[in-house]
């Protein structure tokens, strides 16, 4: 019988690997468990691992050469969501291990944390709850609806769709900027981010990380908002230059701002940021639904009972050399 290494701390499973899942893993194959209360370090992870033909990891577990190298037994290297940016797949590639990753579970419970976060900057509800909390009166400030103001979707992918379907049904006039991306919709208008980022009243940020839009919210960007827009990322702390939105936020071109994400550890908001009196913030929660994780989780099921056959499932990143495959096919 196969074995695999699970490589989720207890915390870790008990949030994105459910019990359902954890049962399937075992009906395919013997499965080692993390038996460490943190994550395992690189040298940890080797001797874990070590016998075992799949590793399945969550995103904070890095996949190096060092790990590859030293792990001739290795098939596959399976990571529980979508973000495979720490692991090094040509690496993986040299040794003939397989790399898979899991789609995007999280589409709406991440698309309703941006509409949430934007109903709360609008209508300053997290700002009264502090208020009534450190037992004062807040002021009865004039709030922003949703219907008949203007959102801004900067990038169009999963996400960026499904909030767009949501706002339009909010009675949003909702505008789309995505350089890469063919929007049929005619509700939507699809346009260049100067004119997004002119208009808006609200600009939700879900463009993805890359090199390309390292920064994509800087200083000329945030200068191209009108006064008063509220400015929310859901996406990647790398999007954003954090010295640039503080500046906004000091000054009256942003009303607020909500994030999710940031560049601390762990993807998370900046404490410099997310103490800032305009700034609503949460620790990467947008995803963080039991629907989500298990999408995800029971996703790599699957892909493990395709694995342990021999063949590249979906959601391979690099099926064509991983020639270790062959180990598991039986004719």
């Amino acid at each position: 019988m196969a074995t695999i290494l699970l490589t989720h701390p207890p915390q870790v499973r008990e949030n994105y690997y459910s019990d359902q899942a954890l049962a399937g893993l075992e009906a395919l194959a013997e499965v080692r468990r993390n038996p460490l209360e943190r994550e395992l370090s690189t040298a940890e992870l080797i001797a874990a691992a070590r016998g075992c033909e799949i590793i399945v990891t969550h995103r904070h577990v890095p996949g190096d050469v060092e790990l590859f190298a030293s792990l001739p037994g290795l098939v596959a290297f399976c990571r529980c969501a979508v973000d495979i940016r720490n692991v090094n797949v040509v690496a993986a590639s040299d040794h003939g291990v397989l790399v898979t990753q899991a789609s995007a579970g999280f589409i709406p419970a991440t698309a309703e944390w941006v509409l949430g976060a934007m109903i709360d900057l609008g209508r300053r509800i997290s700002l009264s709850t502090e208020d009534y909390h450190a037992g004062k009166v807040p002021a009865s400030a004039m709030g922003r609806q949703l219907k008949g103001a203007t959102l801004g979707v900067i990038g169009y992918g999963q996400i960026g769709r499904y909030l767009c379907t949501l706002g339009v049904a909010f009675g949003m006039r909702v505008l789309v900027s995505d350089p890469y991306a063919k929007v049929a919709n005619a509700a939507l208008a699809h346009v260049e981010l100067p004119q997004l980022l002119a208009e808006s009243d609200f600009v939700a940020c879900l463009a993805l990380a890359t090199e390309e839009t390292e920064n994509l919210m800087n200083e000329q960007a945030f200068a191209q908002m009108k006064a008063g827009t509220f400015f929310v990322n859901a996406s990647r702390g790398n999007l954003v230059d954090e010295a640039a939105l503080l500046r906004a936020l000091d000054s009256d071109r942003l009303a607020g701002c909500a994030m999710d994400v940031g560049r601390a550890n762990d993807q998370m908001p900046s404490l410099v940021l997310a103490r800032h009196p305009k700034v609503i913030a949460t620790p990467h929660i947008g995803g963080l639904t039991p629907q989500a994780t298990e999408h995800q989780a029971l996703e790599t099921v699957t892909q493990v009972a395709d694995i342990l056959k021999g063949r590249a499932p979906r959601g391979a990143v690099n099926a064509e050399q991983a020639t270790r495959l062959a180990r598991l096919r039986h004719d």
